[in-house]
């Protein structure tokens, strides 16, 4: 099946695997829980155990350095596709107020980004991905 839309999240190369993981599995949290277009239906196995709806369609991951990190939030942005961002100082901190705190704190340009999620129509992701190598 082809889709319309697409998710792409970006992790900094130079992370330890636990920081990759986690940076992913928030992104994606962030995805999904502002993109109500993007979950499917909930899932159910033969024994009638209902399990949690996931993702409709692939999340791709990429790896990148921190300055094409920056490069691709920057080109996100002006082309007005839905992303989040994962900064440095997020990992020093305990819960959601103080990840937001640590963000609001810092003006775009000098983000210390490990990782970000864009989503949005096909063609403005594809562009604004382009060049960048799927995780290993």
């Amino acid at each position: 099946m082809r889709f319309d839309t697409k998710i792409g999240i970006v992790v900094r190369d130079d992370l330890a695997v636990w920081q990759k993981l986690n940076v992913t599995a928030f992104l994606a949290s962030a995805v999904a829980g502002s993109t109500s277009e993007v979950i499917g239906e909930p899932y159910e196995d033969g024994s009638g155990n209902a399990y949690l709806s996931m993702f409709r369609q692939p999340v791709l991951v990429y790896a990148a350095g921190a300055e094409a990190l920056g490069r691709v939030r920057g080109a996100a942005m002006s082309r007005g596709l839905r992303t989040a961002v994962f900064t440095e100082d997020m990992f020093k901190t305990g819960h959601d107020a103080d990840n937001r705190a640590v963000v609001r704190a810092v003006p775009a340009e000098e983000l210390s980004l490990v990782g970000l999620a864009v989503y949005g129509p096909k063609n403005p992701v594809d562009k604004t991905l382009k060049g960048l190598a799927l995780h290993p």
